[in-house]
């Protein structure tokens, strides 16, 4: 009996470790690194031996977000270089929302994303117990969003921002009994609030980021990975806080979080399936409308996003 329930613990593992080596390669993030759904790993989309270009990762990636910030789609398209490197570029696609207040602030038809990473140190390159490291960049340009909508407001002219993020990611996939695992952790610097769906930051900062994940065999030689993530934002956006109340008060943006399952093959992966809820922005203040009788009201500027549905797709060929 003992002997049985060791032979299950160990296959267990085996195929755990089978399916852990799978999330070192091509999934994409929402914004189209490698990595988790929203946070970059230290790993990039591998070529095969004796290529230095790999096939290229497409992604697509939908977030429903539409009673007030609108739905978002990315299109994802990132090559690697010689598993040292990679290059990418991210469509986003934007939806307007439903509210009649304050969805016009993200009433634009989306923006571009340019983004790149340099394996610094292979993750087990010179012990298994030596995580790898990345450094990274991404740049959005063509941002409209919240600040852009608020210069408007004010001036009468639409500004488009450009904003970038810097960052570093340690990654530590963990091949052995008794709990396979993912793990990641990273510091990024940037002046993009909510990845520029928030608009532009009042300041370049620093804000941690991270995840850990679960590999689980599944049918038909797959692996599911059941995961979560976290993304510090910027305190608060450029001219947000002119419309808030009392005056010299500004938004308080959290923590974004994802929760998130993962569908892929255990082996030399060439597809992953995510599929997941988000956290990203409830009520971030309040602010002053004119009521009825040209009476002044206060008014919570309540984004509705702090459960938000999120789906994505990655393909290698």
């Amino acid at each position: 009996m003992k002997s049985s329930i060791s032979r299950a613990l160990h296959s267990l593992c085996l195929l755990g470790s089978l399916a852990a080596s799978t999330l070192t390669a091509q999934q994409l993030t929402l914004e189209g690194q490698t990595g988790g759904f929203i946070t970059p790993t230290a790993y990039v989309v591998p070529s095969t031996k004796s290529h230095f270009f790999s096939s290229p990762a497409l992604g697509y990636h939908f977030v429903h977000a539409d009673q007030v910030i609108g739905d978002v789609h990315t299109f994802n398209l990132t090559e690697g270089f010689g598993n040292r490197a990679e290059l990418g570029y991210t469509r986003e696609v934007h939806i307007k929302g439903d509210d009649p207040l304050f969805s016009g602030l993200w009433h634009f038809a989306g923006m571009n994303i340019i983004h790149g990473k340099v394996v610094l140190l292979k993750d087990g390159q010179f012990h298994t117990a030596v995580p790898g490291l990345a450094a990274g960049f991404v740049v959005r340009t063509g941002d409209k969003f919240v600040t852009g909508a608020l210069d408007e407001l004010f001036t009468g002219q639409l500004k488009s921002y450009t904003n970038e993020d810097v960052y570093a990611a340690v990654t530590k996939t963990w091949l052995h009994k008794p709990l396979p695992f993912l793990a990641n952790f990273g510091l990024k610097f940037t002046n993009a609030s909510i990845y520029g769906i928030g608009g532009q930051a009042t300041r370049f900062g620093g804000r941690l980021f991270g995840g850990l994940g679960f590999p689980l065999p599944g049918p038909l030689h797959t692996a599911i990975v059941p995961a979560a993530g976290f993304s510090q934002q910027p305190p608060t956006s450029k001219n947000l806080g002119a419309i808030m109340y009392p005056p010299g008060s500004r938004a308080h943006l959290p923590t974004t979080l994802d929760y998130a399952v993962r569908v892929t093959q255990r082996e030399n992966a060439h597809f992953a399936f995510d599929i997941g809820v988000g956290q990203v922005a409830g009520n971030i203040g309040q602010t002053v409308v004119i009521g009825p009788g040209g009476v002044p009201v206060v008014i919570p500027v309540n984004l509705k996003a702090r459960s938000v549905f999120g789906l994505g797709m990655s393909l290698r060929f």
